[in-house]
């Protein structure tokens, strides 16, 4: 049986346990928290000592890849809402042969350069019966660390992460009930209830980043039992991209965030005729 652990990071990605990819409890999140996650999880990973009693790890703050403006102050804010988040881990346990739920912090703490010199760096270490979970993962999902970073949208990050999870799989197809799809997504809870407000604010800028950005396309269709009940499912429909979708998507990974929601909507042609009015 393939670990996750054994698997190399390579141009497809870093291979993310499914165990961390389906964690719920992350709606106190924003996106840059979790591309920074993931880039810590990801150098753990490829230290090769995630499975190492009592290890801890340490990188140079400045290859996490923050834009220019974002201080260390920033950085710290970051960090500490990784560090208020209890998130829940579902997984099986071999001795009780039963699926259990490990409630959790994502990292026992952090450690770093007081002041924001160019050679600071970030101490962390993540707790050790979440780090057993992932050494004995056998299902992953390889994240690209430049498509995370593009996206704006924190439930993007989180959608995204789903579908490469299930890339692999023969069904393309996948239906949840809509408690579960929010809680994957990381929705707070009392936000967003309405089936518009949900698709407005949370779906399509989720869907328009995957679709324009990732490697992978998907559609979402909203169920309900009848028109005036609330949501009840929730469908989504993944595949991945050929070839000339490829290259657009990396096209506008290389292009500057500024006018990218435009451009993803096809909007570029109006604003510009609008300001040439103008």
């Amino acid at each position: 049986m393939a670990l996750t652990i054994q698997q190399k990071t390579n141009a497809v990605g870093f291979p993310k346990p499914a165990e961390l990819i389906e964690i719920t409890g992350t709606s106190g999140l924003e996106a840059q928290d979790r591309a920074l996650m993931n880039a810590l999880y990801m150098h753990a990973h490829d230290s090769g000592d995630l499975a190492k009693p009592g290890a801890k790890w340490e990188l140079p703050l400045a290859s996490l890849n923050f834009s220019t403006h974002n201080t260390l102050d920033r950085v710290r804010e970051s960090l500490s809402r990784l560090l208020g988040v209890q998130v829940a881990v579902t997984y099986f346990d071999p001795e009780r042969a039963e699926e259990v739920v490990l409630q959790t912090v994502l990292f026992e703490h952090f450690i770093t350069s007081k002041k924001g010199a160019p050679s600071a760096t970030l101490r962390f270490a993540i707790p050790s019966e979440l780090r057993g979970i992932l050494a004995r993962s056998d299902r992953w999902g390889r994240i690209k660390a430049e498509v995370v970073h593009a996206m704006s949208s924190k439930y993007a990050i989180a959608l995204y992460e789903l579908l490469r999870l299930r890339a692999n799989m023969d069904n393309c197809v996948e239906t949840f009930t809509y408690e579960r799809f929010r809680d994957l997504l990381g929705v707070p809870k009392g936000t967003y209830e309405a089936g518009k407000d949900f698709k407005v604010r949370v779906i399509d800028p989720a869907v328009l980043e995957i679709n324009g950005l990732s490697e992978m396309g998907c559609q979402i269709d909203l169920f309900r039992v009848h028109s005036r009940a609330a949501i009840s499912k929730v469908t989504v429909a993944w595949w991945k991209k050929g070839a000339e979708e490829q290259r657009s998507a990396v096209q506008e990974l290389n292009r500057s965030k500024l006018g990218r929601k435009a451009r993803l909507r096809g909007q570029v042609e109006t604003i510009q005729t609008q300001e040439a009015i103008a």
